[in-house]
C-alpha cells in the first residue's frame, strides 16, 4: 500500500483536484483516509438519488470538512462528505463538482496495489458502481 498526502488550496475544486491528482500519480485504486479543512461552496447529491431523480443542492457559506470518504482513479471517484457550519450543523452526501476550497484541504489518500477500481453500469441501481478488478 502507498500513502499520499497533499493539500488544496483556496478556490480550488475539491472533487475535480482529487481525480486530478489520482491520474497524475497513476493511482488505479486509491482511497481516501482523512481530511481536514473548509470549503466555501459545497454542492451534494442527497440520498434517495435515483438516475431519473437526484436531488442536488449547492451551499453557500464557510463549512468545516467533518468526514470525507471514498475512491478514487485517475478516471472517476465516488466521495461522500459531511461538513459542519458555524453553529455546528452538519450536512453530507455524495459530493458534486464545484465544492470549493476555503481555506485549505489537506488530504491523506491510500493506494490499493495489485487491483484497479472500475466503474460498470450496474443495472439494478442505474448508475455506474464499484468493480474491483486484480492485476
Amino acid at each position: 500500500m502507498k500513502i499520499y498526502s497533499l493539500r488544496l488550496n483556496p478556490g480550488q475544486d475539491l472533487r475535480v483536484e482529487l481525480v486530478n491528482f489520482a491520474k497524475h500519480n497513476g493511482i488505479r485504486a486509491g482511497s481516501i483516509l482523512t481530511c481536514v479543512g473548509s470549503l466555501k461552496s459545497v454542492i451534494l447529491r442527497l440520498a434517495g438519488a435515483t438516475v431519473e431523480n437526484q436531488n442536488v443542492r449547492t451551499y453557500e457559506d464557510v463549512y468545516e470538512i467533518v468526514s470525507l470518504v471514498g475512491t478514487l482513479t485517475g478516471d472517476d471517484c465516488h466521495i461522500h462528505i459531511s461538513v459542519s457550519d458555524k453553529n455546528g450543523v452538519v450536512i453530507g452526501g455524495h459530493l458534486k463538482e464545484g465544492s470549493l476550497v476555503d481555506t485549505t484541504a489537506e488530504i491523506v489518500i491510500t493506494e490499493h496495489e495489485g487491483v484497479e477500481y472500475l466503474r460498470e453500469l450496474d443495472n439494478n441501481t442505474g448508475f455506474p458502481e464499484l468493480v474491483v478488478r486484480r492485476i
